[in-house]
């Protein structure tokens, strides 16, 4: 199952990071609806909001299905038939469905059938690896190009930065008895875990485990997204699990859904502790880190570390993230003029 994200950008970003071109292939991003409930976090969990993108058909009935909007929606869907008052009084877990059920369970089935497709996006994803002497866990993500190391620069048109992980899910609108705001929830749907990640953790049916599906390019979102065009049936043919995935040791630190920083997703030598080691290194590069939240009203989130795809695909992982960690620090000790003009 997916049960823990990061999305780290702020609210400007994530509509840079989510361009794509329209049917006329007009290069476009996407609009916010109710921005100001959204609230980055390197330590996301079910009941929180995540940043979803959808078709903005499904709010403006002659709007084109291929145009998208970003809504910031809770984890964990809550069907528009539910008919309790209370949304937590759901009695069972909503936060995951399973791809091999989800035309099935009445709590998907509705939703999906009336193409309610959204996109989750995060920094990626948290997984759990049991082993005896407890969980340990790792973050996964698309692996990232040279230019994600490079800093954005004001005027920048294309996105240069950080590439989201795109996760398919399913949607739905509940309506209070007693009359109220309409809450918008989501679901992730999970696929059999790729064999890159089967060694942290793989679906057993008899639990229901398994991994995000994960849509890999921007043909593959339009398809999922544009409900009008791509029919339901078509759209799930794109649940499949993907291998273009790299993934890193973390502290336990994130265990805690409270822990909120970077440290949460700050790779790891699993030689060593797994606890984070307080050197001089690496509070220079955690203190960069949360300075460069809190410097400029729009969160300067471009400066969040980008680490390449040098991680491990082997149950038995030889190489670290020293070499990484280092290109980020050398990049710290840059003169801070040449760093303003960044």
């Amino acid at each position: 199952m997916c049960g823990r994200t990061a999305c780290s950008l702020g609210a400007d970003n994530l509509r840079r990071a989510c361009a794509y071109r329209d049917r006329r292939g007009r290069r476009r991003q996407p609009e916010w609806v109710r921005t100001e409930s959204y609230r980055p976090s390197y330590n996301k969990g079910p009941q929180s909001s995540s940043p979803v993108l959808l078709s903005r058909r499904h709010l403006q009935q002659d709007a084109d299905s291929s145009e998208r909007v970003l809504m910031d929606m809770r984890w964990g869907l809550v069907p528009s038939w539910f008919k309790k008052d209370d949304p937590s009084k759901m009695p069972f877990n909503t936060s995951n469905c399973r791809s091999d059920t989800m035309l099935k369970k009445s709590s998907y089935k509705g939703a999906l059938l009336k193409g309610n497709r959204c996109v989750i996006l995060a920094d990626g994803f948290y997984e759990w690896q049991q082993q005896s002497a407890g969980k340990q866990p790792y973050f996964i993500y698309f692996p990232q190009t040279k230019d994600a190391m490079t800093e954005e620069k004001e005027g920048d048109k294309e996105w240069r930065g950080w590439r989201l992980l795109t996760m398919a899910g399913i949607f739905d609108c509940w309506e209070p008895p007693a009359g109220g705001e309409m809450l918008y929830t989501y679901t992730i749907i999970t696929v059999d875990a790729s064999k890159d990640v089967s060694f942290i953790h793989h679906r057993q049916v008899r639990v229901g485990k398994g991994a995000a599906a994960i849509l890999d390019g921007d043909e593959a979102i339009r398809k999922w997204l544009d409900f009008a065009e791509v029919p339901t049936q078509e759209a799930v043919k794109l649940i499949q699990p993907t291998e273009n995935i790299v993934f890193h040791p973390v502290s336990t630190f994130v265990n805690n859904i409270r822990n909120n920083t970077p440290e949460c997703l700050a790779p790891i030598e699993l030689g060593a502790k797994k606890e984070v080691k307080a050197t001089p290194s690496s509070k220079v590069m955690l203190d960069w880190l949360k300075n460069s939240q809190e410097g400029s009203p729009q969160k300067k989130e471009n400066e969040l570390p980008r680490w390449t795809s040098q991680f491990i695909h082997s149950p038995s992982p030889k190489k670290t993230s020293a070499g990484i960690l280092q290109q980020w620090l050398g990049k710290e000790t840059e003169p801070a003029a040449k760093k303003r003009k960044a």
